[in-house]
């Protein structure tokens, strides 16, 4: 049997962040397992060529995380109330500080959403979750939005 001692919940905030933790804290009650709830806010370090001031984007960067943090705080009380969690605020590229994260804490099972982005979206923006499944050393489980699973026995 499989055991999970430690799961790493990645979010954004969007709509679809509940949706994602909501399946992290089902396997952690099954699993008694403890979560990691990440967010990776942009580092915008590409940007400094663009003639903007690098103090402009690190103040930009810190209210960023600053903000995020408030938020953790709120959506752990929500979202994953009866299970033990940590939230962690991050700054970089989102598939690199989870597939980082996870490393770093040894986790047995990494859980996060996908945008579905195709075509020129994707082209442009690329796959956070794709590339996380890619390059992580353990397993990921990438749930699509607004896509119902039921677990009923019928």
């Amino acid at each position: 049997m499989v055991d999970m001692k430690k799961i790493l919940c990645a979010i954004d905030f969007s709509e679809v962040s509940p949706m994602v933790a909501n399946y992290a804290h089902s396997l952690a009650k099954a699993f008694d397992a403890e979560v990691i709830l990440i967010y990776s806010a942009p580092s915008l370090n590409q940007y400094v060529s663009f003639h903007v001031p690098p103090n402009s984007i690190e103040t930009f960067v810190g209210e960023i995380v600053s903000g995020a943090e408030q938020n953790m705080e709120a959506f752990i009380a929500q979202y994953l109330p009866d299970v033990s969690v940590t939230g962690r605020v991050v700054s970089g590229y989102a598939a690199e500080e989870i597939v980082k994260c996870a490393d770093e804490e040894n986790v047995d099972l990494i859980v996060m959403g996908t945008h579905g982005r195709k075509g020129i979206d994707r082209i442009l923006f690329g796959s956070v979750a794709e590339k996380v499944v890619k390059s992580a050393n353990c397993p990921v489980l990438t749930l699509r939005p607004f896509c119902p699973v039921r677990f009923d026995s019928k």
